[in-house]
């Protein structure tokens, strides 16, 4: 039985247009980059078949170009969600996949510009499934925050978090995933929902989920987070982990979206 069928709810969740969905790619130097992909949606004529549209991802493009394993996360908006792995397989410049892209509802209606093509990905596996309680999100937030309060894991120098972004992260309802290259060499995707601000220049979570994988300490990392009003930031930098908390120093910081999708801003 082919992965996707035989999981689920899974294809479910991938086919619905406006489901948070995020895509990790690595450089060729195994620097993890981890974006919103909301246009995945599964192929409707082979098995194990995903698509998505070349939409505000510029960064994305590059790795891909370079190496073309990729993580996937599914996370639906009652906190059911999947990891997956898989591989890059082409771009079309036409054909029923761009079609379907373009007739989506977030491109038909978008007012910045349509795909230049369609990427198709062939899905390897599916790595895990969960489902995060609320009543967790509210404790998982709180065990982060009291780590920010005692100023723990932020030794060491990063770049100092845009004040627009230490604001996003400060939010509970928004999600938030965090990403990093396994040993396999293909990134890894988790939910880090209670991701928040550690002072200005590193962000702290707390991995409520112990059946997820975690990245080792001193892992090259990324982060991004998608709020309810369709704001996108990404941070990247130095994992360091104690228990379940965790913590980035971070040495790069990225807008997600218009005006300047994939700027950099520190």
């Amino acid at each position: 039985m082919p992965v996707l069928q035989g999981t689920p709810g899974l294809l479910q969740a991938l086919g619905g247009e406006m489901t948070p969905k995020f895509l990790a790619t690595r450089s060729a130097e195994g620097i993890p980059n981890v974006v919103p992909c909301i246009t995945l949606l599964p192929a409707e004529d082979v098995p194990d078949t995903l698509t998505f549209g070349n939409f505000l991802l510029r960064k994305s493009i590059k790795n891909l170009e370079q190496d073309g394993r990729v993580g996937i996360l599914v996370i639906t908006t009652d906190l059911h969600g999947w990891i997956l792995t898989g591989d890059f397989i082409e771009f079309q410049s036409a054909g029923p996949y761009v079609d379907r892209q373009m007739s989506s509802t977030l491109l038909r209606y978008n007012a910045y510009t349509g795909i230049r093509n369609a990427g198709v990905i062939r899905v390897r596996s599916v790595d895990a499934t969960f489902v995060i309680p609320r009543l967790q999100v509210l404790r998982d937030f709180a065990l982060a925050r009291l780590c920010a309060i005692r100023g723990w894991g932020r030794e060491g120098e990063g770049v100092t978090l845009p004040l627009p972004v230490r604001r996003e992260f400060a939010k509970m309802v928004a999600v938030k995933v965090l990403a990093w290259v396994s040993p396999t060499g293909y990134p890894v995707i988790v939910p880090a929902i209670s991701m928040q601000p550690n002072g200005r220049t590193s962000l702290v979570c707390w991995n409520g989920v112990p059946d997820l994988p975690q990245p080792p300490g001193g892992t090259a990392v990324a982060t991004n987070i998608l709020s309810l009003d369709a704001v996108s930031y990404q941070a990247k930098g130095t994992w360091a982990a104690s228990g379940r908390a965790g913590t980035i120093q971070v040495r790069e910081v990225y807008a997600g979206g218009p005006p300047l999708p994939g700027g950099r801003l520190a």
